[in-house]
Order: structure tokens, then sequence, then C-alpha cells
């Protein structure tokens, strides 16, 4: 097969490089992700209808985004590597791109994003913005309010994603009350307390990413639970970003009552997510949590041992040619690569955090929705007026089938 070399096995084996921070202000998530990455390829070596083993090839950031380019450049220069699966921050991403554009590589990028990106050299397997960013922003708006306060960390994710949010609801009649960020890894943000309880809006659209998160969260906790021995509590808190092993980082008065939109709970009940579930309890531990990102990391690792079995080549055209010709059954249901610009068709959910450290799913999609990265369908009035429906009585399935409809 060409690409490959001939590894000490049976089977040649595929060298794929694993682009995780695993120390660093967002360690846990990055973990989350290295761990999914892990129990895939090893899933593939397993799997004898594969006449190829994947071995991983690891580097650490450690959170650093201009070290994100040296390790590219270890990757895809030094080791020899053709696909990287990693990255977590858009900043990251960012700045490796044209590097996978120059050496002609294939980043899997397995993380929500902010969209307004395509890259010949970038499969995204992760949430575009009507994935994940519309849904929770219909459902805070339907079930809450329209006067949104904005807090997140200081990089390109929670800029962009915020402008989305602003700009759904200023259609919509709303208002962002607020709009402050915080460097990553900061954790003094008394002065974001104080503001939330001063303008008291509607809600809170969280996109602080690491440590600044869990303390966001803690302090907002304490002083909710400070208000709301006298008054009212402060606002619901929505994300895009809060998954479980960020939960159990959080004292569990603090871990309940969040909103979450996501394409993958931990508690999604069928019987791939199950079997998911086991596999990845064997084999880091029976009190292990998966997430979005380390399914996500999972889900890009099948995809590309799928691409190269069809293809029989690890070949970048030749991967890429074949990687929307397939379907594939995830933990999180069916995933599909658009072949129009390489994002992930996937199913949207929201949840609600529980104290237990998971989500209670409050609404799934009928199915999978097509990635629109640039939102050149989405039309936030038009598409809103079913978002009551999503907060209340009706299905939430009832939501997407009307965007679907102005396809």
């Amino acid at each position: 097969m060409a690409g490959m070399v001939t590894g000490i096995r049976s089977r040649p084996e595929v060298g794929v490089g694993l682009l995780f921070s695993t120390t660093g202000t967002y360690r846990t998530i990055g973990t989350a992700m290295l761990s999914g990455a892990l129990l895939a390829i090893e899933e593939i070596a397993a799997d004898a209808s594969f006449d190829f083993k994947l071995a991983p090839v690891i580097e650490n950031p450690g959170g650093s985004v201009p070290y994100y380019y040296a390790c590219c450049e270890t990757l895809l220069r030094r080791r020899g590597v053709s696909h990287v699966i990693g990255c977590y921050t858009s900043s990251s991403r960012k700045e490796v791109i044209p590097f996978f554009e120059r050496c002609d590589a294939l980043l899997w990028y397995p993380s929500h994003y902010e969209g307004f990106e395509c890259s010949d050299n970038v499969i995204y397997v992760g949430a575009s913005p009507n994935q994940h960013i519309a849904p929770l922003a219909g459902y805070l708006m339907s079930a809450y309010g329209r006067r949104g306060y904005c807090v997140g960390s200081n990089y390109i994710w929670p800029w962009e994603s915020t402008r989305i949010m602003r700009q759904i609801l200023e259609a919509n009649g709303g208002t962002v009350v607020a709009e402050r960020y915080l460097p990553l890894g900061v954790k003094d943000v008394k002065h974001i307390i104080d503001e939330i309880a001063e303008l008291e809006p509607d809600f809170i659209y969280n996109s602080l990413i690491g440590e600044s998160c869990y303390a966001f969260i803690e302090a907002f906790s304490a002083a909710s639970a400070r208000r709301g021995s006298g008054g009212a509590r402060l606002p619901i808190i929505g994300s895009c970003t809060l998954s479980e092993p960020e939960l159990l980082a959080l004292r569990p008065e603090a871990r309940g009552g969040h909103i979450s939109s996501s394409v993958y709970f931990q508690t999604i009940d069928s019987a791939e997510n199950h079997r998911f579930i086991r596999r990845y309890r064997k084999r880091f531990g029976s009190s292990a949590v998966a997430s979005a990102d380390a399914e996500a990391s999972y889900v890009a690792v099948l995809l590309l041992a799928h691409a190269i079995r069809r293809a029989g080549s690890t070949g970048i055209e030749a991967v890429r040619s074949v990687a929307h010709e397939f379907t594939l059954e995830a933990p999180q249901g069916a995933v599909h690569v658009d072949s129009e610009n390489n994002h992930c068709h996937l199913t949207p959910r929201l949840g609600r955090s529980t104290e237990k450290g998971d989500f209670e799913i409050l609404y799934t999609a009928d199915g999978p929705l097509r990635p629109d990265p640039y939102l050149v369908w989405f039309d936030p009035i038009r598409d809103t007026r079913n978002w009551s429906a999503i907060g209340h009585d009706r299905s939430y399935c009832q939501w997407i089938e009307t965007q679907e409809m102005h396809r």
C-alpha cells in the first residue's frame, strides 16, 4: 500500500501524528482528546479487516500556540507523517494550517469551532456554528430571554462565537449587555461576577476555557448561592465547550444546572455509545469520563482509517477524495464528511449539567445536520420562528426540520 512503512508486526504501520496539549491550562481537554484518539488506534489494530495498523506519533505543545508550529515541523518533516489528529483551540489550528498547506499534509481537526474557514488540508470533525452555537442561542432566547452577557477567553473562538451569538440576538430584538475577555489561565473573575450581578442579564454565554472556566463557574456558583438565600439567583450559564471531564474538575455544588450545546454527551442512550463507554472505561479506568472532544478525536481516527482502507493509499489526495464516500456509525450517531467543505454532518444536542458530573440530554435533533461553516443558509430571523419550541414543549427536531426545508 502506497505511503506505508513496514513495522515489526505482520501488518504495515501508518504513522499518524497526535497533537494534543496534555499539559497547560486546558490539559484536561487535551488529555481526554488524546485518550479518545489512542482508543481508536488500538481498535483499528485489533480489527483484522484493516490490512494496516496506525502507529501514534505523539507531540504535546503544552498549550503554547507557537509550540504547535514546532511540533508540526517535527511531525511532518522529521517524523514523516502525512496525517495529524489534533489541535483544540482555534488559535493553534490557524497557527499550523499554513504549514500543512505547504507540506501538503492533512490535519484532522477534532473540535467544535466558530466556522468561517475552509481548507483543502483540513477535515473538520467537530461541530460547525449552525450545529452548536445557533441551537444554544435559540434555546437561551426562548427559555430565558434576549439579554445576554458574554464572557470568554481572549482568542479567536470566543471572539467569533460571541460575534455569532450577538448577531443572532440583535436580529431577534435582543442585545449583548456586556462582552468581556480574559487571558488564558487567568482566574481572577470577581469583577466579572460583580458586573453580572449589577447588569442582571437573562443568561450568560460562557466561552472561557481551561482553568479560567473552572474558576469562573466556581465563583459564579458561590455568588449565586449567596444571592439565592436572600433573593434571585444569578442567571443561567450557556456554553458550547463545557464537558464531562471539566464538570468533574468542579465541586459537586458548582456542577449542576448549566446548559451545554454539543453533538455528543456521554449519556447518549444508544448501543454504539454504550459500547464506546465500556471500551473507554476498560482502557482508561472505571471512573474515566468521555466528552465531545474525546469522542471527536476517536471519530477522527476512525474516519482516517476507513478513508485509507477505501483509498488503498495514505496519499493525501487519495484519502481526501474518498473521505466523503462513506458514513461512520459513531457513538454520537451517523457522521459523514461533506464533499463541498470538508466539515462533518453531525447531530445537534442540548444538555443540562448535573451534580454527578454528566448531562441530562434535553433535546436531540432528528438526524445529522449539514455543516454550514459560513452560515450562508442560516437566517437568524427566519430560522428562529420555531425556537420557542426548543425552550418549551415542542420538539427540537421540528426546528432542525425547518432549517432543512430552507436548504
